[in-house]
């Protein structure tokens, strides 16, 4: 299982672009709404989460979590405590922990890049605390994924798809959305 984690203000085009992406790949991803079951963009667009964080349990068996960028986005997922346990579990069994645009300070302020390759949204390179930060769309170190901004969205969601399954299930999905 995948989460994606949605809070009021997050970008649009990194959330539904890498789900799209991912289920259009038969990935099974759920959309999770921090602030409420329906969660409303940076550019206000509303989306009706699969389910909201309180009926989640910490206990929940899950791949990977996914925490798309915006603002004020970003910050929502970061004041979230439930959102923080996810991010905690996820570090300590070695999940998947995937984040874009402004949204991988909130792993640089828990120390969960230190030491690893990351990129992010250009003016938020002093909050990845101890990262080996990357001039690049997305970058894979280990179980971290992060990339730069929406107009990475698809290096991202391709990234993620390729941890999930593999290189070839990620080329076969560049080729079918005719990607260059």
């Amino acid at each position: 299982m995948v989460y994606l984690f949605l809070a009021d203000g997050f970008e649009e085009i990194e959330a539904l672009y890498t789900l799209d992406i991912l289920r259009r790949a038969s990935i099974n991803i759920k959309t999770v709404g921090v602030t409420g079951k329906t969660a409303t963009g940076s550019h206000k667009i509303p989306v009706i989460c699969d389910i909201a964080i309180q009926e989640l349990s910490a206990n929940d068996d899950f791949d990977m979590i996914i925490l798309p960028g915006g603002l004020p986005g970003a910050y929502n997922l970061d004041d979230s405590e439930a959102v923080s346990n996810f991010i905690e579990i996820a570090h300590k069994n070695n999940k998947f922990i995937c984040a874009i645009c402004a949204a991988p300070f909130i792993l640089g302020k828990r120390g969960i890049l230190k030491g690893k390759k990351a990129t992010c949204f250009p003016g938020f390179e002093n909050e990845l605390a101890g990262a080996e930060i990357q001039n690049c769309g997305c970058v894979r170190d280990g179980n971290i994924i992060t990339a730069r901004a929406m107009g990475s969205a698809h290096e991202f969601a391709l990234e993620i798809l390729k941890a999930l399954s593999s290189p070839e299930a990620s080329d076969k999905m560049k080729k079918a959305i005719i990607l260059n």
